[in-house]
């Protein structure tokens, strides 16, 4: 018979009248050492008497005294368990010798926002969280059966950490289209999303202790836990209403972070002179410019800016995208465009890291695009997020004017605003304690920032709230601003 726990029970030069203590010893020691977790049924006396050729009695016996002394709970009716004992001493000991052979970057919490996900799709202004209710899901689901149909023995095995060729080729159609973005499907590293990008990125160009990286402030803190945990120096440098102030970058900075299309979170656009200074920056001191490009694809106003990328003739520009904001979260897939000196670089970390990623979910996203769903479902998209925009843009100009002003953005699923009078601190906490309460899930500006110790503004998300929603809201936050 097989073994009824997934550990050894030992009775060698044990006699009869020893069973019990040496059964009793050894379940209470895995009680403690945890290969019994707490909840954990234990078998029936009976099957365990008859695997070890031990009497039922002896058994029974063993249990008992775990139950006396608080090891076991029993249940009328049901198996014995393991109770919840808590923190033990000697746990707690060992968390902390384990916590001390940890790289510093990781004893620290995740970064966190009200945009991360919940167990249950709830509406608000949380940042960066697409609407899912108007995906094509019945097209999904068919691309996706066919992808895990497929016959073809390719599709199941190891395959290129650059990414699956097809979806390479329709990643380089879109950003091609979309974002005027120049390159080929040799240029083209999939990801699982961008996070994985930047943390490929951080490898292969941060020397730790010596690599100096700028990134804006306020910015993407996720993108500084990447650089940080490769050993980067960071250096915050400014935003103002033209984007990164480049004049303030320092002549030793390697790398340079930026989301010039909508700056993460002021939604800024980088204005046409400071991207060509941007480019000149890199090409004097011979840095690389990360664009991270992550929801572009929705503009509201004129032409958009070229991206960094197009105007790059040096290959100094990484672009950085996403299908995260586009499609949704969940699908882990994001892309690279890189000049050919840095690609074989990421390839061959990525394999490091998880080879591929998913093969059938490449396969179905590549039909997705070049069957020209997925430009449909930004068409869609473009107009249900321009009219939440509005919604917030109209609640501004009316019910808020008083203490909220937009910032100028043209792009994106979040808006900004500035406190109309920014240098009366008490009132913008006040104002930011009321949008708390009535606005859930937007944030104070500076909770992006690392150098900015003020309230900086208001950042509201659009895309998981009906517009009829934004106008409710905002419409309560004007009646519980006017009480003070």
């Amino acid at each position: 018979m097989e073994p009824v726990f997934e550990f050894s029970i030992d009775f060698a030069s044990v006699g009869p009248n020893g069973r019990m203590h040496r059964l009793h010893e050894q379940l209470r020691a895995a009680i403690l050492d945890q290969r019994l977790l707490p909840g954990a049924e234990l078998p029936s006396t009976r099957r365990v008497a008859t695997a070890y050729g031990i009497a039922r009695n002896t058994v029974i016996a063993a249990y008992d005294l775990l139950v006396a002394e608080g090891y076991v709970v029993t249940r009328a009716g049901a198996k014995a368990v393991v109770a919840d004992l808590g923190a033990r001493p000697a746990a707690r000991r060992r968390a902390r010798l384990e916590d001390d052979r940890l790289n510093p970057q990781w004893r620290l919490p995740a970064w966190t926002t009200t945009s991360h996900a919940t167990d249950a799709w709830t509406p608000g202004f949380r940042l960066g969280t697409p609407e899912h209710r108007h995906f094509p899901f019945d097209i999904w689901r068919r691309l996706l059966a066919r992808a895990f149909n497929s016959r073809h023995p390719a599709s199941f095995g190891y395959q290129d950490p650059h990414g699956r060729p097809r979806l390479r080729a329709a990643i380089a159609q879109h950003v091609s289209f979309a974002r005027a973005v120049a390159c080929s499907a040799d240029d083209v590293v999939v990801t699982s999303g961008a996070q994985q990008a930047f943390d490929l990125l951080a490898r292969v160009l941060v020397t730790p202790g010596r690599t100096k990286v700028a990134i804006e402030d306020p910015g993407y803190p996720p993108l500084r836990t990447a650089m940080a945990a490769a050993g980067a120096q960071l250096v915050p440098v400014p935003v103002d209403d033209e984007g990164l102030r480049v004049d303030q970058l320092p002549n030793d900075v390697r790398i340079v972070y930026v989301t010039p299309s909508h700056q993460f979170p002021t939604g800024v656009a980088m204005s046409m002179p400071r991207r060509t200074a941007l480019l000149a920056f890199a090409r004097r001191h011979g840095a690389v410019i990360i664009e991270d490009d992550y929801d572009g694809e929705f503009r509201y106003g004129n032409r958009p800016l070229d991206a960094l990328q197009t105007l790059d003739r040096d290959a100094s520009v990484l672009y950085v995208g996403t299908f995260s904001k586009s499609l949704f979260p969940s699908l882990r897939v994001g892309y690279v465009a890189a000049p050919a000196w840095a690609r074989e670089a990421l390839a061959a970390v990525k394999e490091c890291a998880d080879t591929t990623g998913n093969v059938q979910v490449q396969d179905a996203l590549a039909h997705f695009i070049l069957d020209g769903h997925l430009a449909r479902h930004v068409r869609k998209m473009r107009k249900v997020y321009a009219e939440r925009r509005q919604a917030m843009l109209d609640g501004l100009a009316q019910e808020l004017h008083p203490w909220l002003q937009p910032i100028p953005s043209e792009a994106g699923i979040h808006l900004s605003t500035s406190y109309r009078d920014a240098g009366d601190v008490e009132a913008t906490r006040w104002i930011m304690s009321k949008v708390r309460q009535h606005a859930s899930g937007a944030q104070s500006i500076s909770d992006f920032a690392m150098n900015n110790t003020h309230d900086m503004g208001i950042v509201f998300g659009i895309g998981c709230i009906e517009a009829d929603a934004v106008r409710d809201a905002l419409r309560r936050l004007a009646v519980s601003l006017k009480r003070r």
